[in-house]
C-alpha cells in the first residue's frame, strides 16, 4: 500500500473556518496541482486538504478521505472536490454513504472509454488539452502532473457506475471545449447541477476561468452552510 500524504491550506489567521474541502486529484497529478485553487478557497475561511492521484492507490485514498471525513477538528460542512478521476472517486465516497460527507464537487467528470477522447501527439499535447492558463501550463510542467497518465492510466473498475446512488448535494463544473471528456458525453453522468465552463478545458478547477470556477465554489458552499436544500441566496431580478 501507498502512503497517502495530504496538503493542508488554512483559512487566514482571525478568521473563522466555515466549512472543509478535502480535493481529490486526478489521474498523475500531485498535490502541487492545486496549490492555487487551495490557497484561493482558503482565502474565504474554507479549510482544504489536497489528496494526490486518487488512483495511484484507490485502497489507501479512500481510508485517507475516510480519516479526514470524521476528523472532529475539521469543521463543517465537508465536502469533496474531485477532478477527473477524483470526481469519480467522490462519487464512490457518496455511493458509499462514507460518514462526515456533506457534499460534492465534481469537475472535468471522465467518461469510460476504451481509447483516448483526443489523439494526442505527447506531452505538449496534453498539457494543451487540460488546461489554456500559461500558470498552470507552467506548474504541470514543473513536475505537478505525470506525463502521459491522462490517456495511459486506466480508469478503475470500481470508480465507474456511481453517479445514480448520490445522496447529498452536487455541484458539476465541466467546460464546453473538453476534449479529454466531451460535455456532450459527460453532461448525463452528472447529478445534482452542472455549470459549464465558456471555452474550460478538462482541467476546469486550473483554467484561464479558475476565478470564475472558484466564485461558483464559494457561492455553492456558502448555499450549503445554510442547508442541504441549499438556500437561495442571491437572485438576479429582471
Amino acid at each position: 500500500m501507498l502512503t497517502t500524504m495530504t496538503t493542508a491550506y488554512d483559512e487566514p489567521s482571525g478568521i473563522a473556518a466555515r466549512g472543509t474541502l478535502l480535493v481529490a486529484a486526478g489521474r498523475g497529478e500531485t498535490a502541487a496541482a492545486y496549490e492555487r485553487f487551495g490557497r484561493r478557497i482558503a482565502a474565504d475561511g474554507y479549510r482544504v486538504r489536497v489528496l494526490p492521484d486518487v488512483t495511484a492507490d484507490l485502497e489507501a485514498s479512500f481510508a485517507a478521505a475516510g480519516k479526514l471525513l470524521v476528523d472532529d477538528s475539521l469543521p463543517g460542512p465537508k465536502v469533496i472536490v474531485g477532478s477527473d478521476t477524483g470526481a469519480l472517486f467522490g462519487l464512490a465516497l457518496a455511493a458509499r454513504r462514507a460518514p462526515g460527507l456533506d457534499a460534492l464537487i465534481l469537475a472535468g467528470l471522465p467518461v469510460a472509454t476504451p481509447q483516448p477522447a483526443v489523439n494526442l501527439l505527447g506531452w505538449e499535447a496534453e498539457v494543451e488539452a487540460r488546461t489554456a492558463c500559461p500558470n498552470h501550463q507552467r506548474v504541470l510542467g514543473g513536475g505537478a502532473a505525470t506525463p502521459g497518465a491522462l490517456f495511459s492510466a486506466p480508469i478503475p473498475t470500481e470508480l465507474i457506475g456511481h453517479a445514480g446512488n448520490v445522496g447529498v448535494p452536487t455541484l458539476g463544473v465541466h467546460g464546453d471545449a473538453d476534449t479529454v471528456s466531451p460535455l456532450a458525453e459527460a453532461r448525463a453522468h452528472y447529478p445534482g447541477t452542472l455549470v459549464t465552463i465558456t471555452g474550460g478545458r478538462h482541467d476546469v478547477l486550473n483554467d484561464v476561468t479558475h476565478r470564475t470556477v472558484a466564485a461558483t465554489i464559494i457561492v455553492f458552499l456558502e448555499r450549503l452552510r445554510l442547508g442541504a436544500d441549499l438556500p437561495v441566496i442571491a437572485q438576479v431580478q429582471p
